[in-house]
């Protein structure tokens, strides 16, 4: 027999009902908008065509966010939901629906699969990111350097430098904190150092460069490098001379200065050098002046990244130096009469 696994559109009477949207929006991977829409219009079917025991570990996994999930037919004898038992607090028992009151339409499907690796929650987009993630027991996150706002008491913390001494002077290394869940789950919490919008990646043996400020956290087996970009690309984007060149297999996430637009290259593209925040491995880019150098110098626009071939790119919406030249004529001046 095959079993359908639909949401009824109720929530754990303990959980939060915009943090368990959230976290089904980052299990089905659609946006936080959608997943409203599902719980909404609800019940709708979202995995259908399963065995048994593949249909409990789908209403499990939901109930493990906060959301209330029924299988259909129903399963006889009742199983035993594998998530954790919760008190049922409702004050009544659920209506059936009588011929007058069933739906014209048919129940709305949605399909949703299971989100690789870490569980984890972003709030405050997409203005003031805070980044939340599970660490499971005796696994390791990778940190940027004093991002840490909050965390478990089990977790321990290492530094390390990537790139070592030798790179360190050139600006070529970062720090990176290594947290450690001893003894059991660790819960912690990320606060990104610039005030803007956060990405999630679960890196299938891929590769993405992000400029050297835009990291935030990553899994043991995502790689962390630093790329010589060339003494004329680093010059004169007016960002670091390194990209960090994150690959392997597991979570990345990285932030931005101000909101976050993911753009599909599929020929050539041109954006700010001070807009970018990350591009995918396998487009190539090369820094050129929009203009004459009197443009550079006298129309505050300067140097363009061109990429060419097919990919994506992440741009922010601000940039540094750009707010950094607005603010520059409100700052404070000593009268010298």
């Amino acid at each position: 027999m095959e079993y359908s696994v639909k949401i009824t559109g109720k929530t754990d009477p303990y959980a939060d009902r915009e943090r368990v949207i959230a976290a089904f929006a980052q299990m089905a991977k659609v946006s936080e908008e959608q997943a409203r829409s599902v719980f909404e219009k609800a019940p709708v079917v979202i995995k259908k065509g399963l065995d048994q025991s593949t249909a409990e570990k789908f209403r499990a996994a939901l109930e493990r966010i906060g959301a209330v999930a029924e299988i259909d037919p129903p399963l006889t004898p009742p199983q035993p939901s594998t998530a954790e038992p919760r008190p049922d607090l409702s004050l009544a028992p659920k209506a059936a629906f009588t011929p007058a009151q069933e739906p014209a339409q048919p129940v709305k499907q949605v399909e949703v699969q299971e989100q690789p690796g870490y569980q984890f929650r972003i709030e405050g987009r997409p203005d003031y990111a805070f980044l939340t993630v599970q660490i499971p027991p005796d696994e390791t996150l990778k940190v940027e350097a004093s991002a840490m706002a909050t965390m478990d008491t089990n977790l321990r913390m290492k530094t390390k430098l990537r790139g070592g001494l030798g790179r360190f002077v050139t600006g070529e290394s970062i720090f990176v904190n290594e947290f450690t869940a001893e003894g059991g789950p660790g819960e912690i919490g990320i606060a990104p150092g610039s005030p803007g919008d956060m990405v999630h990646l679960y890196l299938n043996n891929e590769t993405v460069f992000l400029q050297n400020s835009a990291f935030v956290a990553a899994t043991m087996d995502v790689n962390l490098e630093t790329k010589w970009q060339g003494l004329v690309k680093g010059f004169f984007s007016g960002e670091s001379l390194f990209l960090i060149r994150a690959s392997g297999q597991g979570d990345l996430w990285f932030n931005t200065y101000g909101a976050m637009i993911e753009i599909d290259v599929t020929d050539d593209y041109v954006v700010d050098t001070g807009n970018i925040v990350a591009f995918t491995d396998g487009l190539e880019y090369n820094i050129t002046k929009v203009g004459g150098y009197k443009s550079l110098f006298f129309s505050g626009e300067g140097f363009v990244c061109r990429f060419k071939g097919k990919g994506k790119v992440w741009i922010q919406t601000r940039g540094v130096s750009a707010f950094t030249w607005w603010a520059h004529w409100y700052r404070p001046v000593k009268n010298r009469n």
